[in-house]
């Protein structure tokens, strides 16, 4: 404001000092004998450049941002967010490898037989053999699982649980993908069994339809079992969410507390639900770690994702990426089958006994189309920051927060490096994209009253 007035004072010191000399001239001596006019000149007139637009420089300011972070950390963040490219390399190998015994050794059929035998009903046989192949992929894969969901997350600081938490979670998770899975491969099979060359048509139906009965059923029924969901205590804070809320038209009447912080210390929030179950909920770390204008902005994000239809859009989405991916499978299954069917025991695509080979050329699939999918949730994310920029308008408060999701992200990646493994756009580009908001914005009242950006 100071810099505003001196620039107003300073135009009205020069106005006075151009028309002084004019005004001087306009008067004529009396003893003058031949009139005269007092000469003129054209004055150029421009608007000055609003005050601190011409300082701001976006990337100045994100560089600065981004030098917040010592090396030390930028180096293990690094480390462990690259160690995962690694990793989807070495799952999709597991799967595979694991495809490849259970057909080649022929125990697949054996367990296909198993489930014969107790049952005559093949609507029975195939939640009974789903059972055997989620329990034995589980118990090989269990080192592994071990390693990259425990181990290797005290490595690099970001777990917060015992062993005996971090397994108890890993068992209520096993329950439920054996409920699910089977339940799910029941009503593929069923199909299968029907309709034989269209299944894939069928089976790409039932997975969205049981993902959306899955995204519905989360916020009540799902994440309770994880963690506790409190009402956030009435405070100014709430009221100011609640107040975000009904501005945009989402239906939440409360918001709920949860207790991440016994699992890690990650900062998040999310708007979640579908069919009347949409849900406003925080974590305890971000409650803690943040400030309230850092809690209004993460919260804005979350709110773009349920305004914008964010999910809808990506049933959408993922539904066609799945329609192909089964269609993709039935190529692929039947040609393979075609050759190798009479040494694995395979039937065919209604027999129990492929489901090996199902998963393992699905998993091809999607490592294939990652770049596509991550594209996919890269877009939503740049479009809900942009969202909560807008409507909360706090740029450096956005910027903090992305500072502490490079705990466990890569800041500044290659853009091939984002382009490939990155389903949330990189820190720098987020900070980026905050700061160049705020250049547009700078001489709006809120702004100019706000914190100052380090340069």
């Amino acid at each position: 404001m100071r810099i505003r007035l001196l620039t107003l004072l300073a135009a009205l010191v020069l106005g006075l000092g151009l028309s002084g000399p004019a005004l001087a001239q306009d008067a004529a001596p009396s003893y003058s004998i031949v009139p005269h006019t007092a000469p003129t000149s054209k004055i150029e007139v421009a608007q000055l450049p609003p005050a601190g637009v011409s300082n701001f420089d976006p990337i100045k300011a994100t560089d600065a941002y981004l030098a917040q972070i010592p090396a030390k950390d930028r180096a293990r963040t690094d480390a462990y967010f690259e160690g995962g490219y690694v990793l989807q390399v070495v799952d999709l190998v597991y799967v595979l490898v694991v495809a490849g015994l259970l057909l080649w050794l022929k125990i697949s059929s054996r367990m296909r037989t198993i489930a014969e035998r107790i049952t005559r009903y093949r609507w029975l046989q195939v939640p009974i053999y789903t059972v055997q192949y989620i329990v034995i992929t589980t118990v090989v894969a269990l080192p592994l699982t071990i390693y990259e969901g425990f181990f290797r997350e005290h490595k690099y600081g970001l777990s917060n649980q015992t062993f005996g938490q971090w397994f108890g979670e890993f068992g209520t998770s096993f329950l439920i993908e054996i409920f699910a899975f089977s339940l799910v491969l029941t009503l593929i099979y069923a199909a299968a069994r029907k309709v034989q060359r269209s299944w894939w048509k069928w089976g790409a139906g039932i997975s969205v339809v049981f993902a959306v009965l899955m995204i519905a059923a989360g916020p009540v029924f799902i994440q309770p079992l994880f963690n506790k969901y409190t009402p956030l205590p009435e405070s100014a804070t709430r009221n100011a969410i609640l107040s975000l809320a009904r501005s945009q038209g989402i239906p939440a009447k409360d918001v709920y507390l949860v207790d991440a912080s016994r699992q890690s210390k990650r900062v998040s929030a999310n708007v979640s639900g579908l069919l009347g179950t949409t849900r406003i909920a925080l974590n305890d770390n971000l409650m803690n770690r943040c400030t309230p204008s850092e809690v209004l902005q993460v919260l804005g994000h979350e709110m773009g994702h349920y305004v914008m239809n964010h999910v809808g859009n990506m049933i959408v989405w993922f539904g066609l990426i799945i329609c192909f991916g089964f269609w993709f499978v039935d190529r692929v299954f039947h040609g393979l089958v075609r050759f190798f069917g009479a040494r694995w025991d395979v039937r065919g695509i209604a027999d129990p006994a492929g489901l090996p080979l199902i998963m393992a050329v699905f998993s091809v699939f999607m490592f294939l189309v990652t770049p596509v999918t991550n594209t996919l949730i890269r877009t939503q994310e740049i479009q809900a920051d942009l969202f909560g920029l807008n409507l909360v308008r706090q740029p450096d408060a956005e910027a903090k927060v992305d500072l502490m999701l490079g705990e466990y992200r890569k800041m500044d990646p290659s853009p091939l490096e984002e382009f490939l493994f990155f389903d949330h756009p990189s820190g720098r580009y987020r900070i980026l994209m905050a700061m160049r908001w705020k250049a547009e914005h700078l001489n709006d009242p809120d702004i100019m009253a706000g914190p100052i950006s380090p340069q």
